[in-house]
């Protein structure tokens, strides 16, 4: 195996590692592989040949895993959700742009995803890096937004009434009656970097702390629009062994859903994370 090598993917999003599999990285490579991580919140890696016993254990260098509440697990494996879309379905999972797990108390730390079977085109991920959507903003705005905190939600995704309950996902899916809400800063300075990074996501995020959606509706949508611009953002197409490892802290990622009539089926693992500030 020779050398990693770690080259950016995007102007300011993500990075491609190349050189290593993540079934036989050695403690040192695991090391430099987790400072690269904490660095762009996001890595992509191609060629990968992992079981989904290798892919629990690259998972468990990082930490405890998250069972996910609402996803289909893979039937011998309840750690890995399965990401599946069928060919006779239209609607698929993640298909806007949101932050895993923001409507969790302890967010998740981040997650791993792996192809598994795809569609002859299409099915790629588009992300957004947090971090250069908060520096870009102005000294003044960021000062405004420092002081705010906003409330995260499931419910209407996934609980009763929801949006996947009126689609044909519904079957497929389950946790209805789990859903829950969660307040957190609007600006998180993140546990492992350093950095600062803007913590609203279209998906989650309902409204600003002691705000009414109304009131929080123009500055939420121009937060929106100023973060997904194409300099914070990146496409990853997939390929079979790809695997995308993000930082559910720093990133949003939006499943582009193009391929209808073919089928697609990815393993996520999610990583347990902790209260954010």
């Amino acid at each position: 195996m020779g050398a990693m090598q770690i080259r950016p993917y995007g102007a300011a999003c993500g990075a491609a590692v190349e050189g290593v599999q993540l079934s036989d990285l050695s403690d040192d490579q695991f090391e430099q592989l987790r400072g690269h991580f904490w660095q762009h919140g996001l890595l992509f890696f191609e060629d990968q040949e992992l079981s989904p016993d290798q892919h629990l254990a690259f998972a468990r260098r990082w930490g405890p895993v998250v069972v996910n509440k609402f996803f289909p697990a893979s039937s011998a494996h309840p750690e890995i959700a399965e990401v599946r879309k069928e060919k006779a379905q239209k609607m698929n999972v993640g298909g806007g742009w949101h932050a895993d797990h923001s409507y969790d108390e302890e967010p998740a730390l981040g997650s791993i995803l792996l192809a598994r079977e795809l569609p002859e085109s299409g099915g790629d991920t588009l992300f957004a890096n947090m971090y250069a959507a908060y520096d870009a903003l102005s000294d003044g705005l960021k000062e405004t937004l420092g002081t705010l905190r906003a409330v995260h939600s499931n419910r209407h995704i996934y609980g009763k009434g929801g949006l996947y309950e009126k689609t044909d996902l519904a079957p497929l899916l389950k946790g209805g009656d789990r859903v829950g809400d969660a307040v957190h800063p609007v600006v998180i300075t993140h546990p492992d970097s350093g950095r600062r990074a803007l913590y609203v996501n279209p998906g989650h995020t309902l409204h600003f702390e002691g705000w009414t959606g109304g009131e929080s509706r123009p500055l939420l949508g121009f937060l929106y629009e100023h973060a997904t611009r194409p300099e914070f953002t990146c496409r990853f197409r997939w390929t079979p062994g790809a695997v995308a490892l993000w930082d559910n802290r720093c990133t949003w990622h939006y499943a582009v859903n193009d391929y209808h009539g073919e089928r697609r089926l990815m393993h996520r693992i999610t990583l347990t994370g902790s209260a954010i500030s």
